[in-house]
């Protein structure tokens, strides 16, 4: 049986033409925007935040070794994970990346805890990089409370098992198979002794996925694990490690919570055009995103993820990072403000495989856009 992710415990004039028209060459040569020194974090529950917007933890509840996670532009790398505990118990920690609040810590800028009658969407990307000289889970974490509480154990836990590498099992055992967001799974359900646990397993390991929240939520109220008028208090993206770990990544995260009582076909504050020129073996593209909002986007990031088999070689107008999986494309100096009804342009090149596809969704800053 495994114990929370978290133990309880305490808090803690000719010149002006001549540099307009080099800005204008720069920015066309800009392929990403200089980079932040990557921040990496030893202590036991240690975090920071990335994009101004998630927090990265460290997380370490199960052991006394050390363990280090290097927070960087998109995600988090584990850097260092020594030891190991049993298999049938356990694991060591949780190193991860989350919207939302876990033991008072709120991710800025947070919409949750919502309650679950209100969401009307919950719409998330994840990329994880796995090594196979470990033996770990790849778990995203999905937080449900009859309380809008910031700190402790909620009441249900679910987990979306993305992979799994060694001799592991979720909390409880298999208790049916389901398809959801498209997708099959095993489901497990448990107890670990201080919250339930709905499990969904991947047949197969996924490297990366844009899916709705909610739609996990909903099984977990129709097997009465929680109700409409229960809170989503977070989400997390993460590793359950058992033994080592080091090298595990998450590269790629992004998650927002659209609330209101418009529903599902409430319009977003965005709208976004993606227009492909294809041909055998690559493809470029051109984005433009409008501002559909009465306020102006000062500072703006669009994630969306690639369809399998696609990866970027260049862009203009925009850093696009990573290159392939579950990718942000953020602003650069020039181009920071989007005015109300106004839009902004980039693009990039790259390949792809077997058949070309779009991707599913865009999201601006944390909330979905509608596309053109």
């Amino acid at each position: 049986m495994r114990p929370s992710k978290h133990p309880v415990r305490g808090r803690r004039g000719l010149l002006g033409v001549l540099l307009t028209a080099l800005a204008a060459v720069a920015a066309l040569l800009t392929v990403t925007p200089a980079a932040h020194a990557d921040t990496t974090i030893c202590e036991q529950y240690g975090s920071t935040t990335i994009q101004g917007r998630y927090v990265v933890q460290n997380n370490r509840w199960g052991t006394a070794e050390t363990q280090c996670v290097t927070a960087t532009d998109s995600g988090f790398r584990v850097t260092q994970a020594d030891g190991s505990v049993p298999t049938n118990g356990a694991p060591k920690s949780y190193p991860s990346v989350f919207n939302g609040c876990h033991y008072t810590n709120c991710s800025p800028g947070t919409r949750l805890p919502a309650r679950l009658s209100g969401i009307s969407g919950a719409p998330t990307s994840i990329s994880y990089s796995y090594v196979s000289n470990a033996v770990y889970d790849a778990a995203y974490d999905i937080w449900l409370d009859p309380t809008p509480r910031t700190d402790g154990v909620n009441r249900t836990e679910i987990m979306i098992w993305f992979n799994k590498v060694g001799p592991v099992q979720p909390v409880g055992s298999q208790v049916g198979t389901a398809t959801v967001a498209g997708r099959p799974w095993q489901v497990w359900a448990g107890n670990n002794g201080s919250n339930d646990v709905l499990s969904f397993v991947a047949p197969s390991a996924i490297g990366s996925w844009s899916f709705d929240v909610m739609d996990f939520v909903r099984q977990a109220v129709s097997r009465g694990l929680a109700q409409d008028s229960w809170y989503l208090t977070s989400v997390q993206a993460g590793f359950e490690p058992w033994q080592n770990g080091a090298g595990l990544a998450v590269t790629s995260f992004s998650s927002s919570v659209e609330t209101g009582s418009g529903g599902p076909g409430t319009p977003s504050a965005c709208k976004v055009a993606y227009t492909p020129n294809v041909w055998q073996g690559g493809f470029s593209t051109d984005v433009t995103v409008t501002n559909t909002g009465s306020s102006p986007v000062d500072g703006w990031k669009l994630a969306f993820t690639l369809p399998a088999g696609q990866q970027i070689g260049s862009a203009w107008g925009a850093g696009v990072t990573p290159s392939s999986g579950a990718v942000t494309a953020s602003n650069l100096a020039y181009n920071a403000q989007i005015p109300p009804g106004g839009q902004v342009s980039f693009g990039f090149q790259g390949t792809y495989g077997g058949s070309f596809a779009k991707p599913a969704g865009f999201s601006l800053n944390g909330s979905a856009c509608t596309t053109a």
